[in-house]
């Protein structure tokens, strides 16, 4: 009798684990969400800093190589790190005049702050992640301030060969 039950409530689970997957990659698609509550960006603290997050959560980054008006987050890193759509709009805590957009190389719009463009990482797979940061020496999570903070320990990147 315990087998009929396990069954369903496992089906529920990979349900929701399977809607909750689609819902994250989708997150960091052009066009994905609602205008209002889709893009909107907040804040929280994470590994002791506070940090820009996208609606659901995940940490945002910037790329040292990019420029105010230009993403070279291109090919394989796009595939990392996508960009996160724009324009974006400010949650609670965020400074909408820090707030931009440009126009990526694919033609698409992509969020800016504090004059950089915005990224979400694949290798940060639940809200409150900062997988990203330090990455490779050039890869940064947003702080409210703009600023750079100091890699964390827990972030190293390990290279990976991608070249960018």
């Amino acid at each position: 009798m315990g087998k009929r039950w396990l069954a369903p409530t496992g089906l529920v689970v990979a349900a929701l684990m399977l809607a909750a997957c689609g819902s994250s990659s989708s997150s960091t698609t052009p066009g994905s969400g609602t205008a209002s509550s889709g893009n909107a960006l907040k804040t929280a603290t994470i590994g002791g800093a506070t940090v820009l997050t996208n609606a659901k959560g995940f940490t945002l980054y910037w790329f040292a190589k990019d420029t105010s008006s230009k993403s070279n987050c291109t090919g394989a890193c796009a595939s990392l790190w996508p960009a996160v759509p724009g324009p974006a709009t400010a949650g609670a805590g965020v400074t909408a005049s820090m707030l931009g957009v440009i126009t990526g190389s694919n033609g698409s719009k992509q969020a800016t702050y504090n004059g950089h463009p915005l990224y979400t990482y694949s290798g940060d797979s639940a809200p409150g992640q900062n997988n990203g940061n330090g990455f490779q020496g050039v890869w940064h999570e947003v702080t409210v301030s703009g600023a750079a903070p100091q890699p964390t320990k827990s972030s190293s990147g390990g290279g990976g060969g991608y070249g960018y």
